[in-house]
């Protein structure tokens, strides 16, 4: 075992040194063994040691030998280098985007929207859609002959919807008044106006939601079914729904449970 540089630290990475230790240094090393771990399992990929021989011909041997990168040098299933690309293409192309003029006018450009333009727009939609949305829960409780389980669930979804509802209506109307000139824009609010132009769920919102990875407009037509769910159950809130959509519950292990 050897410990150089600071990159055995722990228990964790000593755990891992060794391993690989134990899988490559040993005495069929010079035999031409099989250096990619469970090679045998997937059909053309190998790299075997070469025999005893110079420098020069290991690198040669080195170059020719191993052609690309590859999940299973490290053990890993090839999937996983399906999600690094992927990963790394979205984060490549969500840059790209970034990095796109914004500023409306001029040249070729001349009909293009600035970001505030697009975000004012999409401000406006927004608070169309869900300002005046809001579940009197306090009021249904005491409307209810019988509390169950059910309405329990259902009721804390609509607890979830109000702060959710109360979060994005409250950062909008604070973004309306950065735009007015009113307040001095935070960086909280140019957050709101990036997501707003990039169609991208602002972290404030997220925090406060359910997990998605969609964008900003899918993701408000899935917040209005939502609401539209809890909006139809809130009429009979004595009787289960015959059809229940678990997804569309922020928790539905309570529903279930």
């Amino acid at each position: 075992e050897i410990m150089y540089g600071g990159h055995i630290v722990n228990d964790f990475d000593r755990l891992l040194a060794n391993t690989y230790l134990d899988f490559y240094m040993k005495e069929e090393l010079l035999d031409e063994t099989e250096m990619y771990p469970y090679a045998e399992e997937e059909k053309g990929t190998s790299f075997m040691s070469p025999a005893p021989t110079s420098y020069a011909n290991y690198l040669t041997h080195i170059d020719v030998a191993m052609t690309q990168d590859t999940p299973i040098a490290f053990g890993l299933h090839p999937n996983a280098e399906i999600d690094f690309r992927t990963t790394a293409s979205e984060k490549m192309f969500n840059m790209l985007i970034e990095l796109q003029p914004r500023s409306g006018g001029g040249g070729d450009d001349s009909g293009a929207a600035s970001p505030q333009a697009v975000a004012e727009q999409a401000l406006s939609d927004i608070m169309e859609r869900f300002a005046e949305k809001k579940f009197d829960v306090e009021d249904l409780a005491r409307s209810l002959e019988e509390q169950g389980p059910y309405q329990n669930v259902f009721m804390q979804e609509m607890e979830v919807m109000n702060v959710l509802v109360a979060e994005i209506v409250r950062s909008l109307k604070e973004l309306t008044l950065g735009f007015a000139g009113e307040l001095t824009m935070s960086d909280m609010m140019e957050t709101l106006q990036d997501s707003l132009f990039l169609d991208r769920i602002p972290p404030a919102w997220s925090k406060r939601a359910w997990p998605s990875l969609m964008s900003l407009s899918l993701w408000l037509n899935n917040f209005g079914s939502r609401l539209v769910q809890l909006e139809e159950w809130m009429g009979n809130p004595m009787e289960l729904p015959k059809v229940t959509w678990i997804s569309g519950l922020v928790n539905p292990q309570s529903f279930l449970t």
